[in-house]
C-alpha cells in the first residue's frame, strides 16, 4: 500500500513539472526578426489554432470523466439494488453485534495504518485517503467518489503526458495545507497559453505594421507565362552593350539618394547598393562624381543604385527605426545591359543625365509609376509583382527597366520622369522625345525558398514588392558612350 501510495504522488509531481516546464517555453518570446518572419505567420496561425484545442481538451476531459463517474455510480446503485432484493432476512442481534464489532475493528486496523504513514514524512502524502476503504466492504460513497477520479487522472497521465490532471485526489482531513501539496488543483495552475497572449497580440501587431506579408509571395511555377520581349522591327536597334561594374563586393551602401533627395542624409530611409561610382551618397554633385573612382571598366563613372534586399530569417538590423530588419543579402549577379529600340536608331544619353525606375512608394501611391518585375533562374517569361519563391535550382531574379525616350533638354526634372519617358507597348518613343539607350539592370540571389525575404523600404511601404526601383546618372565618358550606341545601333553585343 505505501508503494502504491509513493508512485501516485510521484505520477503528480512529474505532472505538476510538465506543466510548470511547458508554461515556461511558452512565454519565452521569439527573435525580433524571426516573429516578423513572413514564412512563419501562416505557421502561427496553425499553432495558435492547435493551443486553443488543446486548452479546450482538458474540459472535454473532465467531461467525460464525470460521464464514466456517473455511469459507474448508477452500476453500483443497481448492484447495492440487486443484492438487498437477494439479501437474506435480518439476522438476530448477536449477528448484528458481531458485525458492528467487526466493522469497529476494521476501521481501527484502517487508523493504525494511516498513522504508521504519516510518522515517518515531514508531510502527509497527497491522495492518502484512498487507502481508507476496507478491500473485503463496499466503499463509503465519498470514498467511491476519491477512487474513480484516480484512475481517470491515471488513464489521462497515460495518454497524454504534457496534459494537466483534470482533478487531484481528495486529501485526508489530517493533510498539509493545499499550498504545500505537489498536486495542487488544477484551478490554481495558471493555463500555459495564458501569459504568451499579451506578447502575442504585440507581435501581431508589430508585424502588421511592419511587412511584408505570406499574400505578398507567390510560388513562380504558378504565375503564367506573360513576359516577352519586344521584337526588333526594320529600322530598329538590336544591338546590346553591357557596362561591367560588379555585383558590390566593396560594400558601398547608406541610405541616401541625391538624386531624389540631395543634401539629406537617410533620404530614402532604406539601404542601397551602390555599383560603379564610388563616391555616390546624398551629397553627391556632377562634379564629385565625375572626380571619383568607379568599380565598372572602361572607365564608366556612372553610378547605378538599388534597394536591398534582406533575409529576414535573421535579427540583424533589428533596431533599425524605419524596420528594416535582416541579413543584407549579396546580389550572385548584377548585369547592366544597355539595349536598343525596336522601331527605332539611338542617339546618345547626355551626360549627367538622371533617371529613375520604379516608385519607392507605390503601395501608398498607387501603381502609375510601379515597375517591379520579380521572377526567378529559368522562368524568366513569367513575370510578377509579388516575391518570386523560386524551386530548387533556381535563384530570385529582379529586372529594372529604365525609360528610354529623352525630351532632348534636360538632365532631370521636377519629378525626375518628365524628361525622359518610357516608349509604347510596341517600343515607339512619344512624339517630342527620341530614342536613348535603354538601360536595363538584372539582379539575381540566392534567396530562402520560403517566405523570409524582403526589400528594405519606406517604412509605410510595409515591404511591398511592388515598390522596387533603381537609379542611375550617367558619367560615362562621351568616347564610351558613342561607342555603345554605334554597337546598340550596328546589332551587335559588346
Amino acid at each position: 500500500m505505501k508503494r502504491s501510495l509513493v508512485s501516485l504522488s510521484a505520477l503528480a509531481l512529474a505532472a505538476g513539472t510538465l506543466t510548470t516546464v511547458t508554461f515556461t517555453v511558452a512565454a519565452t518570446a521569439p527573435a525580433y526578426g524571426d516573429h516578423c518572419d513572413p514564412a512563419e505567420q501562416g505557421q502561427n496561425q496553425q499553432n495558435q489554432q492547435n493551443q486553443r484545442s488543446q486548452q479546450d481538451q482538458p474540459a472535454q476531459d473532465q467531461n467525460q470523466d464525470q460521464q464514466n463517474q456517473q455511469g459507474q455510480d448508477q452500476n453500483q446503485q443497481d448492484q447495492q439494488n440487486q443484492n438487498q432484493e437477494q439479501a437474506p432476512p435480518a439476522q438476530d442481534a448477536p449477528a448484528q453485534d458481531q458485525n458492528q464489532q467487526n466493522q469497529q475493528d476494521q476501521q481501527g486496523q484502517n487508523q493504525d495504518q494511516q498513522n504508521q504513514l504519516d510518522q515517518p514524512a515531514d508531510a502527509p502524502l497527497a491522495g492518502g485517503s484512498l487507502i481508507q476503504a476496507s478491500p473485503t466492504e463496499p466503499p463509503a460513497p465519498d470514498e467511491s467518489a476519491d477512487q474513480q477520479q484516480a484512475p481517470a487522472q491515471e488513464n489521462a497521465d497515460n495518454g497524454n503526458a504534457r496534459r494537466r490532471p483534470t482533478q487531484a485526489p481528495s486529501q485526508s482531513p489530517t493533510d498539509a495545507p493545499p499550498t504545500d501539496a505537489p498536486n495542487d488543483p488544477p484551478a490554481e495552475t495558471p493555463a500555459p497559453t495564458e501569459s504568451p497572449a499579451p506578447p502575442q497580440d504585440d507581435e501581431e501587431a508589430e508585424c502588421a505594421d511592419l511587412g511584408p506579408f505570406p499574400e505578398d509571395f507567390i510560388d513562380i511555377r504558378q504565375v503564367p507565362r506573360n513576359f516577352q520581349d519586344v521584337r526588333t522591327r526594320r529600322g530598329g536597334s538590336g544591338g546590346v552593350f553591357t557596362s561591367r561594374c560588379g555585383t558590390n563586393r566593396n560594400g558601398h551602401r547608406n541610405s541616401d539618394n541625391f538624386i531624389v533627395a540631395p543634401g539629406v542624409t537617410n533620404g530614402a530611409h532604406h539601404i542601397h547598393d551602390y555599383v560603379g561610382n564610388l563616391s555616390t551618397d546624398g551629397f553627391s554633385t556632377d562634379q564629385s562624381l565625375a572626380a571619383a573612382g568607379t568599380t565598372c571598366a572602361l572607365n564608366d563613372r556612372s553610378t547605378y543604385f538599388w534597394p536591398v534586399l534582406r533575409d529576414r530569417t535573421s535579427d540583424a538590423n533589428a533596431n533599425d527605426p524605419d524596420g528594416n530588419v535582416g541579413t543584407i543579402m549579396q546580389a550572385r549577379q548584377v548585369s547592366l545591359q544597355f539595349r536598343g529600340n525596336p522601331v527605332s536608331r539611338v542617339s546618345p544619353m547626355p551626360r549627367f543625365i538622371r533617371m529613375i525606375t520604379g516608385d519607392a512608394k507605390a503601395a501608398t501611391n498607387g501603381g502609375a509609376n510601379a515597375l517591379a518585375k520579380w521572377t526567378c533562374t529559368g522562368f524568366t517569361n513569367r513575370i510578377t509583382t509579388k516575391y518570386p519563391l523560386c524551386p530548387r535550382g533556381s535563384q530570385l531574379v529582379r529586372i529594372l527597366d529604365f525609360p528610354s525616350c529623352w525630351d532632348g533638354q534636360n538632365n532631370d526634372s521636377a519629378n525626375h520622369r518628365t524628361h525622359v519617358l518610357f516608349p509604347d507597348a510596341n517600343g515607339a518613343c512619344p512624339s517630342g522625345t527620341r530614342a536613348i539607350p535603354q538601360l536595363r539592370m538584372t539582379l539575381v540571389y540566392a534567396t530562402p525558398r520560403t517566405a523570409s525575404f524582403a526589400l528594405d523600404a519606406f517604412p509605410e511601404q510595409r515591404h511591398n514588392p511592388v515598390t522596387d526601383h533603381a537609379d542611375f546618372a550617367n558619367l560615362m565618358p562621351d568616347r564610351l558612350m558613342r561607342f555603345a550606341v554605334d554597337c546598340i545601333n550596328r546589332n551587335r553585343r559588346c
